[in-house]
């Protein structure tokens, strides 16, 4: 057996690979828990700690480039744990012939991503490998935060009854990157949704701090990702079709190559999982914010097919929304 690419797709040949070789390997209760980060006790407090790899190409797309998407992701994965984030490292690895003048721009989109976002990049890598032995340049991160006392967020927490909600159109990322890369023109220039998460996620909190999961759709999209939380918790997850907000622009990409929206990658969406009694202050809060002002509700959580997320459809039929087999779209985070 070697690596396929399908194995990096955030779908289900990854999670196989990853039980197969990595948790079978370093099993441990923390990495049980199969979060975006790792909630630890450390003297009377609570810190979160994730990681995260970013190989997305091409390295510039719009709405950001792989500096600033480094940041907002490290960042989201530590605010889906419902930590404040405070520091990130990063390592970077350099193919021989990048040019430096590319390389400040994304330095300096991350310091500017970073500021917004209040965290500090502390400490750092950088290697240089021969050309041809990489593509451009690589960043992988670490990132760190305190977790405030009474907050209990992850995967396994959702709960029948509870409902779903997201801050806005999802395939805007994966769609941006992708025209980019193909060299696709529409009539208007798709835009990466990636964005800091952990300031729409505090007030979030702050409405109602018995939010029962917090996950941002990365690759493998929505579906995905509600997959997982489904295979978490043992339950089902019905969601609206009607509900499902995507631009038309996206629509139109998504029809035109081929790719159903809610498998495409997003890096400015939060799912929340909120029992019904929170669900009215967790959705103003969400709609107070810039990041949130579109948020909306797309589903719920039931006790029929544990493991299982159906669409009900605008006809009334439902059908069965399975997680990503394979590789949709390579490289894009």
């Amino acid at each position: 057996m070697i690596i396929q690419l399908d194995q990096g797709s955030g779908g289900r040949a990854m999670h196989e690979l990853i039980d197969d070789i990595f948790v079978s390997a370093l099993q441990n209760p923390l990495l049980a828990e199969r979060n975006d980060g790792a909630v630890f006790e450390i003297q009377g407090g609570r810190m979160a700690m994730t990681t995260d790899s970013f190989v997305v190409d091409p390295i510039f797309f719009p709405g950001g480039n792989i500096g600033s998407l480094a940041v907002h992701g490290t960042v989201n994965d530590l605010a889906m744990c419902g930590a404040k984030p405070l520091y990130i490292t990063a390592g970077f690895i350099l193919e021989e012939g990048l040019a430096c003048s590319d390389l400040r721009i994304i330095v300096a989109s991350m310091a500017k991503a970073a500021q917004e976002a209040g965290v500090q990049v502390i400490a750092g890598d950088t290697k240089v490998v021969p050309r041809g032995k990489a593509d451009k340049l690589f960043i992988n991160t670490t990132g760190v935060g305190i977790v405030p006392a009474g907050i209990d967020i992850g995967g396994r927490n959702a709960r029948p009854g509870d409902l779903v909600f997201i801050n806005g159109t999802i395939g805007d990322h994966g769609m941006a990157v992708l025209c980019k890369r193909e060299g696709l023109a529409f009539e208007n220039e798709i835009q990466s949704d990636a964005a800091a998460l952990n300031g729409l996620v505090e007030l979030m909190l702050d409405a109602y701090c018995g939010i029962h999961v917090l996950r941002d759709p990365t690759r493998g999209g929505v579906a995905t990702t509600l997959n997982e939380i489904a295979e978490q918790s043992g339950v089902g997850i019905r969601l609206f079709e009607e509900a499902l907000p995507v631009r038309e622009d996206v629509l139109g990409a998504c029809e035109v190559l081929g790719f159903d929206p809610l498998y495409v990658a997003n890096e400015g969406k939060v799912l929340a999982v909120v029992p019904q009694k929170g669900a009215d202050a967790v959705l103003a809060a969400m709609k107070s914010h810039p990041l949130g002002r579109a948020s909306c509700l797309i589903g719920e959580i039931v006790s029929d097919d544990p493991g299982r997320v159906f669409l009900r459809t605008m006809i009334g039929g439902h059908r069965l929304v399975d997680m990503l087999r394979g590789e949709q779209l390579p490289r894009i985070c």
